[in-house]
């Protein structure tokens, strides 16, 4: 019997994802948390609207990350509070370092 091979497939783009949980209206943009599955938990002021939050979303964390709009995307929870978004140009351990550093 042969070996499986593994491949990985990509389509050159490097990046990372962050799971966030996004609650609406509150009295400032913030990150709450960082809860044991790894998600953050961020805090909007805008209403509950999903394209405002969206927005609000992208335009916050690229703040927060130091990246333009353009290297944010939001691939799963477009309609949910519970939103999964690719960072690209960004490794993993540069996008956890600046959440940290917006938590202390």
């Amino acid at each position: 019997m042969k070996p499986q091979r593994k491949f990985q497939f990509h389509d050159g783009k490097t990046g990372s994802s962050l799971a966030v949980r996004v609650t609406p209206r509150a009295s400032k943009n913030e990150i709450v948390e960082i809860l044991d599955d790894g998600t953050v938990r961020v805090r909007l002021t805008v209403p509950a609207s999903d394209t405002e939050i969206n927005k609000a979303l992208v335009d916050f964390l690229s703040q927060i990350l130091g990246v333009t709009n353009n290297k944010l995307e939001i691939v799963a929870g477009i309609a949910g509070r519970d939103k999964l978004i690719a960072v690209l140009d960004l490794d993993t351990e540069a996008t956890h370092q600046r959440i940290i550093r917006q938590l202390a």
